[in-house]
């Protein structure tokens, strides 16, 4: 028996290492870059030690049931009811509760005097993002979204034709852009770099093509990336609508 687990787990531990190296990524969600996606990727790694545990032990059971010399040995039906069916459940439900209402918590816009403030339509197919420079003038571009690392910023989405949805992996949760109507994301990197996001949701033949990057400077740099935008306008082009 020993030598079989320790075959198994010279099997195994090589076979799992892949698996945890895809972890990380360009549009990873366990590869977090800010608080958004931090609470996002905490609540999934709970939700996957709790499943683990529960298949764990569902498996042990199952092995218990079937080995013949303690087969319906030293078992009550009635605590095996109330533990497994009951107390078990509620409190693991009870900290996945928890858990998922603070990941929420750190997911909403709560107002402060530093936040940064933008805009992003969608359209088939192709994002248009609205910044502002410390004038307030605004400063439109394609596909390429400009913030400032360490502030939160309060992305402000609509579309102009179908539902779309905004998701940039690493920074935080996924939120639709409906037409007509404005959705709240807020965004926040711990980290200057190029962060890719996409749409995700399904909008047409060509959804794949709607893919865009959030740069995010440092502070000291922000003001200064986004007077080289309005100097530049012709690098970010909006281009026409498909027909």
């Amino acid at each position: 028996m020993d030598a079989a687990l320790s075959g198994g787990w010279r099997v195994g531990l090589p076979a799992a290492l892949p698996l945890l190296a895809a972890c990380s990524g360009p549009q990873s969600v366990l590869d977090p870059a800010g608080p958004g996606a931090a609470a996002v990727a905490t609540l999934w790694w709970v939700m996957f030690a709790g499943a683990s545990l529960i298949l764990l032990g569902v498996c042990g059971l199952a092995l218990y049931a079937v080995l013949p010399r303690r087969r319906g040995r030293g078992l009550d039906a009635g605590r095996f009811l109330a533990g497994g069916g009951l107390a078990f459940p509620l409190a693991v439900l009870a900290v996945l509760l928890v858990v998922s209402l603070r990941a929420g918590e750190a997911l909403l816009p709560h107002p402060g005097p530093r936040v940064v403030r933008a805009e992003g339509e969608a359209r088939q197919w192709f994002w248009t993002f609205t910044q502002y420079d410390a004038a307030g003038r605004a400063i439109r571009t394609t596909d390429e979204l400009h913030i400032p690392v360490g502030v939160p910023v309060d992305l402000r989405l609509t579309a102009a034709d179908v539902i779309h949805s905004f998701w940039v992996p690493r920074l935080a949760g996924k939120l639709d852009a409906i037409p007509g109507h404005e959705n709240l994301l807020r965004l926040q990197a711990d980290a200057p770099g190029l962060y890719e996001g996409q749409c995700a949701e399904f909008c047409g033949l060509e959804h794949t093509r709607m893919r865009f990057r959030v740069r995010a400077h440092a502070p000291e740099d922000y003001a200064a990336a986004l007077a080289g935008l309005r100097l530049t306008p012709t690098a970010n082009p909006v281009p026409e609508r498909s027909p």
